[in-house]
C-alpha cells in the first residue's frame, strides 16, 4: 500500500469506529439522553451507613435533615448548598430550615423504629469524656434498663438540635460534603456531651 493510500484509508477508519461505538450506543439506548433531574427533597428517600454507633446516627439524621431543610424552602439540595457556599452570612430561614429538618429527622426515625436505645452509645460516650475512672465505671455499671427509662435518644437528639451554633456552621460551607461533614462532626460531638452530661446527672 503506498503512503498517499495509508494516510487516506486512516481517517475513513476512525469515521467507522466512531460509528461504531455510536451504534452500540444507540442500541444501548444511548440515543434518548434527558438531562438529570435533582432529587426532590421532599420525597423520602432510605438513608444508610456505613459507620458504627453514634457517627452512624448522626450521619443519617444530617443526611435527612438537610433534605428536610431544602424541602421546607422548597428548592432542592444543591440549589441550597450552592445558596450557602456562596454566602457567608445566611438567612434566618435557611437557619430555621435546617434545624427544623434536623428535628424532622428525630421524628421520622422515631416514627419508623430506626432510633436506636441510648444506652447502646453510653461506652463510646464515655471512651473520650473528661471524666475520672471511677465516675466513667460507675455509669457504665448502670443497667441499660435503668439509663432507656431515664433517658430517650429522641430527647437528647432534640435538645442537641436546639443548642447547635447552626449559624456559625452554615457560614463556612463549601459545597455538599462540606455542610455534611461540618454538620455532622459538630452533631456528633454535641450529641456525646450531651449523653455524658446527663448520664453523670443518673448518679
Amino acid at each position: 500500500m503506498t503512503s498517499w493510500l495509508r494516510w487516506t484509508a486512516l481517517p475513513v477508519l476512525a469515521v467507522a469506529l466512531v460509528a461504531g461505538v455510536l451504534a452500540v450506543q444507540v442500541g444501548h439506548g444511548g440515543g434518548s439522553f434527558e438531562p438529570l433531574h435533582p432529587a426532590d427533597p421532599c420525597v423520602e428517600r432510605e438513608v444508610t451507613s456505613r459507620a458504627e454507633g453514634i457517627d452512624a446516627l448522626t450521619e443519617r439524621l444530617v443526611l435527612l435533615g438537610i433534605d428536610g431543610a431544602a424541602c421546607r424552602l422548597h428548592i432542592n439540595r444543591e440549589a441550597l448548598t450552592l445558596e450557602l457556599a456562596q454566602s457567608d452570612d445566611p438567612t434566618d430561614a435557611q437557619v430555621d430550615a435546617l434545624r427544623g429538618g434536623l428535628h424532622d429527622a428525630v421524628h421520622r426515625m422515631k416514627a419508623d423504629g430506626t432510633l436506636p436505645p441510648i444506652s447502646s452509645f453510653v461506652d463510646e460516650a464515655l471512651d473520650n469524656a473528661d471524666l475520672n475512672g471511677f465516675l466513667k465505671a460507675a455509669i457504665r455499671a448502670l443497667p441499660d434498663s435503668v439509663i432507656d427509662a431515664a433517658l430517650k435518644t429522641d430527647d437528647v437528639l432534640d435538645r442537641t438540635i436546639d443548642d447547635l451554633d447552626l449559624r456559625e456552621l452554615l457560614a463556612n460551607v463549601d459545597d455538599q460534603d462540606d455542610l455534611n461533614r461540618q454538620v455532622e462532626a459538630a452533631v456528633t460531638q454535641a450529641v456525646k456531651d450531651s449523653l455524658v452530661d446527663r448520664l453523670r446527672n443518673l448518679l
